[in-house]
Order: structure tokens, then sequence, then C-alpha cells
């Protein structure tokens, strides 16, 4: 199907829209199987579609759509987005409609659509790739690194098709293979191999054109490199030189070529400058190669060197630098500095392609250099520098065998490159050949590896741990990482809900402890967040460690593209020591006389998760829980056909509030029926059908605990109720409001488990809960889903420290939250979205709450904060104090 007959037949449907088979029209424009589509059609056994609620279509890898009633349809697909499905089946395109407006997120790329439908034939191109045309993409910031990428992508996909590698010896073999053809692209245009393109040239005019006799060609040139002496060989083998260092020392089989690949392992060499790689850059970019999965994100794959230098300069490269700019006048303690730089050992446990050794590697020589320079300066002997510093001082871990091997390569390359500067700046450097050992990167999994064997200590040592760990959430975990979790938390029960990087930052707590080693990793955000505060942060303590310095939550950004996903911290740790901590912000620092953690300046504290309120505050509890399969919640033109058929069914329906409901102000509707109407229900056909359907569903379950709800299936499986109204509180909110929204509810609502509820319409809690302090608490101790604050009773609420105060000082701070629920009624065409929007909420709204806050703010001290870091001091003296040795 080409791009003319796409759009015609998309303009085509949009001249007669019916939304309950617009999804499957939508998907016959763009020419899926017909066969495919009735599939996703139907209901039961041998169905495509995956979603469990009746106006959604889930189809595995290709698509993820619901049409609403809702004008809100921003906030419809932000829930989509969040939606643990994705995740799990990968749509290409999520999608939500109305009846006027489509909106679509294309996971791939990110690339967003805002359009009406009526317009929707101006965007048809959007959903291109389920045609099979794929939108170009933005290239990264170096086309060298990109193009060389892209090349190899090719050459490996021809390889691959004549070779494929199964077992785990032909893959090891193939990735080794890559490694070498790298290295010998690199060597021919770097001054490696003279004269240049001696190696593409060679296979050029070597072998045969069929490419038949390649493999041998190969062979015979790897085993010559790995030949010092070579008497007696022809001339067009010994033109390569010794290379030595491990890379072809190995004896492993080339693959096939034919015709095409030979061609492509010429045009790879012969169109390609090489010396314009970035060994940094190109290590990961090549990862993507071999993981056809990343090819979308070569070139957007890597750790950025920004992000790089966040680790390192606090963790070691900035003290260094400053011992440098203070001893620039003294021959005798610049020679101490490089005896210093000599003895420094780095290592990262999980180090990929190795980013972030070669930017430190690179980083320290260029410090050597600077120290050498000025050396000459005061020197009156002619000194003549040698570099000092060796790939031998750097170690990595890695679980991957390709990227291990990458990441050899690439500390290679670097090496060279830096010789090359060297030599430019002080006319000699030690020969490129034959290559030193870099056997300190290994393929192992790094949480079962003892660190302590692998890399020693010795009394001259100073040694630097960093990277970027994996981390994958409690939820996302293969079970061997949760046996990696189990190994380091030595079995308690904590490390079932912990992610995946504590084990990197309690090893390395252990291996640091006692020697003159630091480190520093980046870590997704919730490890300073919520209840993992106090699964972690005791066991790297510990250890006699304290944190030495921390960037805040930040997002990843290494290109713009498919790095929204992603809020980051970074912690370094090392021994405790009578010395100044960093805390790095968004654009400065301070320096600070302890950091806790939850990376706020202040004593060490952690908030535990707890049953019990630790103010004086009602019991806070989550809402009622349907476990129906969909049949007791309806839409509210649902439940008006029903009474309009039977009037007498009024009184068994109720609104039906959730987080997404209140924040939109649109309530759902449920059968909310007590055992004295039960009769009354089953005379109404269409209501025990819906009865009859939920005793089903429940039965159905492999879940005893359903099966029993069985027995009342004309209720929700879980109820919670009042005698009076109530206060509702959405279990997720987002990061941009400063304010938790919260509202009252009147007696015949019903609050589902997708929010928490107070059975109390009480002023006083009304005003706590939505003061900014309250917020900040949350926002520091509650956790995130990725940058969305998640709201937690045990968490938030019953750990919220509150004082003692007068009841004239409870009756302001009633009154003044009163004032906050006359202004909302005040506005009844705005949800409670629009009036938290931070770019638009009322000028009167917002002033109310910050007299709200003020007086909230008098319950502590009658003096104002001076900044958020001063109110989570106190926050977290009240909290020690009201807890006691709890703790400890």
């Amino acid at each position: 199907m080409n791009i003319a007959q796409v759009e015609e037949k998309v303009r085509t449907l949009i001249c007669d829209i019916d939304q309950a088979e617009f999804l499957f029209n939508l998907l016959d424009c763009y020419g899926k199987p017909k066969a495919s589509i009735t599939r996703l059609k139907i209901v039961g056994k041998g169905s495509y579609n995956l979603a469990k609620n009746a106006d959604e279509v889930l189809w595995k890898k290709q698509v993820y759509f619901k049409a609403t009633d809702s004008d809100k349809l921003l906030s419809v697909i932000d829930e989509m987005k969040h939606a643990d499905v994705v995740a799990k089946h990968q749509p290409r395109f999520i999608i939500a409609i109305n009846h006027s407006q489509l909106l679509a997120i294309d996971t791939k790329t990110a690339d967003t659509l805002d359009v009406s439908l009526a317009e929707l034939n101006n965007k048809f191109d959007f959903f291109l790739p389920w045609a099979g045309l794929e939108k170009a993409q933005a290239q990264s910031e170096n086309p060298a690194d990109v193009k060389a990428a892209e090349k190899m992508a090719k050459l490996f996909d021809l390889l691959r098709d004549n070779n494929a590698a199964k077992t785990t010896q032909e893959i090891h073999a193939q990735n080794v293979f890559l490694s070498r053809i790298l290295f010998c692209y690199f060597a021919e245009d770097t001054g490696i191999f003279e004269p240049q393109k001696l190696f593409t040239n060679h296979i050029a005019s070597h072998t045969a054109v069929d490419g038949n006799d390649l493999d041998d060609y190969l062979s015979k040139i790897f085993d010559v490199m790995n030949q010092e002496h070579r008497k007696g060989l022809p001339d067009y083998i010994t033109d390569f030189p010794y290379v030595n260092g491990g890379l072809f020392a190995e004896k492993l089989p080339v693959p096939k070529f034919n015709r095409k690949s030979r061609a492509m392992l010429i045009e790879c060499g012969a169109d390609l400058n090489w010396s314009e790689i970035n060994p940094d850059i190109f290590g990961s970019m090549i990862q993507a190669v071999v993981d056809p999965g990343q090819r979308g994100n070569m070139g957007m794959h890597y750790t950025s060197v920004p992000n790089i230098m966040k680790v390192i300069e606090p963790l070691f490269l900035n003290e260094l630098k400053e011992d440098f700019e203070k001893q620039t006048d003294s021959k005798s303690k610049l020679e101490q500095l490089l005896l210093r730089l000599e003895h420094l050992k780095i290592f990262d446990p999980a180090c990929g392609s190795g980013n972030f050794l070669i930017i430190a590697y690179k980083e320290l020589r260029q410090l050597e250099m600077a120290i050498f320079k000025r050396l000459q300066e005061l020197s009156k002997d002619g000194l003549i520098p040698l570099s000092r510093i060796k790939l031998s001082q750097f170690y990595g871990i890695e679980l991957d065998d390709f990227a291990h091997e990458v990441a050899i390569l690439s500390l290679w390359l670097a090496e060279h490159q830096m010789n090359q500067k060297f030599k430019a700046s002080f006319g000699n450097c030690a020969p490129a050949l034959p290559l030193k050992s870099s056997g300190n990167v290994i393929a192992n999994n790094a949480v079962q590896v003892d660190w302590d064997d692998f890399i020693s200590a010795t009394a001259e040592n100073e040694i630097y741990l960093l990277g970027n760990p994996p981390y994958l959430g409690a939820r996302n975990q293969e079970p061997d990482q949760k046996s990696d979790l189990a190994l380091v938390f030595e079995d308690d029960e904590e490390f079932k809900d912990s992610d995946y990087v504590c084990c990197w930052f309690i090893k390395a707590a252990k291996f640091i402890s006692g020697k003159s080693a630091k480190y520093a990793f980046v870590a997704t955000n919730s490890i300073c967040q919520g209840e993992q505060v106090a699964y972690l942060w005791p066991r790297v303590f510990s250890h006699n460690l304290e944190i030495d310095f921390a960037y805040t939550s930040f997002k990843w950004t290494n290109f713009a593209k498919n790095n929204a996903g992603v809020t980051c911290v970074i912690v370094g740790v090392r021994n405790r020591e009578e010395k100044a901590k960093l805390l790095f912000g968004q654009d400065s620092y301070k320096a600070v006389k302890n950091i806790n953690p939850y990376l706020i300046e202040g004593k060490d504290v952690y908030v535990r998760r707890t049953s019990h309120v630790l103010s004086d505050f009602p019991s806070m509890v989550i809402g009622c829980m349907a476990r129906d399969g969909g049949n007791l919640i309806l839409k509210p033109e649902e439940r008006n056909s029903i009474v309009k058929d039977y009037p007498k069914s009024k009184p068994l329906f109720r609104k039906l509030y959730g987080t997404q409901e209140f924040i939109d102000g649109n309530p759902r509707q449920c059968l909310w029926i007590e055992d004295e109407q039960l009769d009354l229900a089953r005379s109404i056909p269409p209501i025990k059908a819906r009865i009859d359907a939920c005793y089903d569903f429940r039965m159905r379950s492999k879940a005893k605990t359903t099966n029993g709800y069985a027995k009342i299936a004309h209720k929700f499986a879980q109820r919670v109720a009042g005698k009076g109204g109530s206060i509702i509180v959405p279990k997720t909110s987002s990061e941009r409001r400063e304010y938790v929204p919260v509202g009252y509810m009147d007696k015949d609502s019903v609050i589902t488990d997708a929010a928490f509820v107070v059975f109390k319409h009480d002023p006083i809690l009304f005003g706590i809960i939505s003061s900014k302090l309250h917020g900040l608490w949350v926002r520091t101790v509650g956790g995130q889903l990725e940058t969305r604050l998640r709201y937690s009773a045990e968490i938030c609420y019953n750990t919220f420290p509150f004082p003692d105060v007068s009841d004239k000082k409870k009756k302001i701070v009633g009154e003044k939250s009163m004032a906050i629920v006359a202004i909302r009624e005040g506005y009844p065409e705005l949800s409670i979205e629009d009036l938290y929007d931070p770019g638009s909420m009322p000028a009167d709204l917002l002033q109310a709450h910050q007299e709200l806050d003020t007086v909230v703010e008098q319950c502590y001290q009658l003096k104002p904060f001076y900044s958020d870091t001063e109110r989570m001091e106190t926050l977290f003296k009240l909290y020690e104090k009201m807890t006691g040795t709890q703790n400890a």
C-alpha cells in the first residue's frame, strides 16, 4: 500500500465516523490484514484484544486505544501512557479519542499528535509505521558516529543472514569478530596501521569478489597480528603489525562472506574516516548494532558526557584539579600529584561499553599533560615527559559479553587518541603497538563477583567506583535479579520491594568501608524517596559511611527524544570524615554539614511505613475495591438508561470517584446494593444480569479470596464507609502542582481504591493536607511514579508530624481551609485539574492557599520559613522527636 492510497482511505474514514468501529477502520486504512482486525474485534478465546476494559483495545506491539466521552483527553492519554500494560505489551501507538478529538503518542519516537477527527487526513502520516513506513529520526550531534553505526548495522545484518549464532560460544565469536574489525578500521585511519586504509585495500585486492575466501584471509590476518615473530610469512600478511594485548589472542572462527557482505566490509572502511569516531559515544551505539531492538536509539543510547562529568568531577576530578592549581609553583608537589595519579584505580561495576571509564581516562590524561607542561616550565634540565597513567588502572565488570568486548576495544582506542595528543604536545609518546594488556574489564555478573578479589587495594591506592548501574523496580525484575537482591540483602524480606540498583549501592558500601575509596552512581530517584529509603540507606551507613555529594532529581537528557521517562539522582558516598558535603540543585550547589537519604540538608532520618497515625488525625484508608470485572461500575448514561426504564432502581446507584474522576470532575456510577435491597435489585433484569456477571467473574478467578467474594456478587469486594461525609485524597498528582488537591465528598459518594479517604468532614484536617508543608512532605518522602507525586496513607499521612497546638490556631486553620472551599465553589465550570494548574490557577484561590500556608506554618514556628530546606529540616526534627527510638 502506497502513501496516496493511505491518505485517500483516511479521508474517506473521517467522512462518517463510527466511534465503536473507528480503530478497526483506521487500521484497515494502513493495510493491516483483515483477518487480524477481525480477531481484534472478537471477544474471548483467540482474540488479539488484550484489554480488560470494554472501552479499550490493546493489540500487542501495535496499539493501545480508548474511546471516551471525556473532554479531558490529556488526562486520559496520560493515564494510558503510564498504565502497566504499556510496558508489558509495548504498543507502538497509544490513542485516545472522544466525539471530536484524537490524541496519540508514538512510543518509539516519543512524537505526539493532537488533532480534530475532522482533520485527521492532514496528519495521516503519523501512523505510517503501521504501513511499514518509518519516520525519519534526528541524528546525534556527531554524524560520523551515527553513520559508522548505521554502516556496521548493515554489515552485521548481512553476516547474520549467513552465520546464525545460536550457542554462547558462537555469539562470543561473533562479538569478538566485530571488535577486531572495528579495531582494524580505526587503526588504518589513525596511523596504527601504515599506510592509510591498509586493511580495506588489502581485502579489496587480495580476496575474491564473491567473498568465498575472505573468512580464510581474515583468519590469517588476525593470526599474524598475534605473532611477534613472523619469519617466512608472505609480505601481504606481514604488512599487518604485531598487535598483542589479547585482542587477537583467542583462536575463533570467522564468519562466512558472500559478494554483498564483502562489498559492505570494504565500504565501511573506504567511505568512513574512523579517526573522527568518539570511542566513548560509539561504543554504546555499536551495542545497538547487535541488538536490533535498540536500532532506533543509535546516537541516543549512551550516557552523555555532561552526565558522566556530574559523577566524576565531584567524586575525584575537581579535587585533583584543585590540588594542581594550588601546587603550580612546586616541582616536588607536582611530582607527588603525578605519583598520586599513577596509583589511582577507577572501577565501574556495571561498565556497559565503557563510557564512564573512557571519560575518566581521558580527563586524567589531560590533567597529567597539564602537570607535565607546568613541570617543563619549572624545569631547567629539559624534562622529557612519559605518561604514567595506564589502562591497567581501569576496571570494569559487565554482564553483556559484547558490551564488555567493546569496552576493552574502546579503552584501547581512547588510549591511542590520548597518546596522539600527548605526542603533539611533547613530541613523544608510548608506541601504539604492541597493545598493552587491558584485562581488567571482564564479562560477569557484578553482583555475584567478590569485588575485593577483583580489584586489590594497597595503602598507596585511591579507588573510585562510578557508573550507571541498571535500575529496575521491584515489579519489573527477572528471577535472576531477585536472586541478586536476596544475596545482597542477605535474604531480608525488604529485598522484595527494592530497586535492583540497590545491589550496587550496598556492595559498594561494603567494598569502600575502611579503604581510601569512594563511590558515586547514577540511579533512579526512587532510592531517595518512599519506603526504599529505609530499606537501602541504613545498610549503606552501617559501614561508617556518609553521603559525600548528591545531585537532586533531574530528567535524564542525552538528546531530546526517548529520555523523558527517566528521573535520576547522582549520589556519592564516602567514609565518614569532618569535611563539607556538596548538594547540587538544578543550576547551583552548596556546601552543607550533612546530606540525609532524602537528599536534604539535615540529620540522617528514615521515614518508615506505619499503620499508626503519628499525629492527632483520624484514620485514612484506601477506598472501596470493586473486583467486579467491570460489572458493578457504569457510565452515567448507562445508569440513566436503567433508571429511565426502571425508576425503582434509582436508590441502587451512587456516584463513584477515584483519583481521575475527582481530578476531572466527572464521576462514574456504581451499583451500591445493601443486603435488604438484593430482592429489589434482582427484580430489575439489567441489574440482575450485572450481578450474575460479577458472580461469574469472581468464580472464574484463580484467587481464592476473589472466589469468596462471589457470595456477595451484588457488592464491591471490599467496602469502606462512614456515617457522614468524607475527604478524598488522590493516589497520584502532577509534580507541577504545589499542593495536594483534596476534596469534600458527601455521604452518598463512593470512593474507589484509586484514592484514599478520611471519613470525616474536618476543615482543620482539610487545611493541613492542603498545605504547602504537607505537599512538600509528600514530595520528599512519598515517592514518585516517574515524576508524578505518589500519595500513601502509611508513608505520607500516618507519618506526617503535626505539633500540638491551641484550639485557637486550629480554628484559624479551619477557617482558612473553608475559604478555599468557598472560592473553589465559585468556579463551577472548572475541574480540580483546571483549578490547580500552576499556569492558570485563579489568583484568589492561590492567595487563599498562601494564607492557609502561613497559618499552618505558624503552628510550627512563628517566624516565616526562608526556604523549603528549612521547612523539611523542621519537619524531620519533629518527626524524630515524635517517633523517638522508633527511628533508630
